[in-house]
């Protein structure tokens, strides 16, 4: 089991940028593949991100395909969500989570307790 906290969530104007960071507490961050979900009020949790324990791989949902970009930082036990081109649409709350397999949708047992991203017009 793995403690995730995220940080780096706010307010945006469409067409900005944020950079979420998850961090990880525990001794076995580098084994885990992690993913990104986020959810919007009143709509069902979305899988958008996973990457693989090496960072050399990255899966993305269409959704946020070219705008988003996971990436990890085994030495400090983060993984990020470089967020661009933000859309009202974008808006939710961001979790990260810590899985075994790299898929969308990402199958995790441990989760943070998300970062607000608000998108303003």
């Amino acid at each position: 089991q793995v403690q995730l906290v995220e940080s780096g969530g706010g307010l945006v104007q469409a067409g900005g940028s944020l950079r979420l960071s998850c961090a990880a507490l525990g001794r076995t961050f580098s084994s885990y593949a992690m993913g990104w979900f986020r959810q919007a009020p009143g709509k069902e949790r979305e899988s958008i991100a996973a990457i693989n324990w090496s960072g050399s791989s990255t899966l993305y949902a269409d959704s946020v395909k070219g705008r988003f970009t996971i990436s990890r930082d085994n030495v400090k036990d983060t993984v990020y969500l470089q967020m661009n081109s933000l859309k009202p649409e974008d808006t939710a709350v961001y979790y990260c989570a810590a899985g075994l397999v790299p898929t969308i949708p990402f199958r995790s047992a441990d989760w943070g307790q998300g970062t607000q991203v608000t998108v303003s017009t």
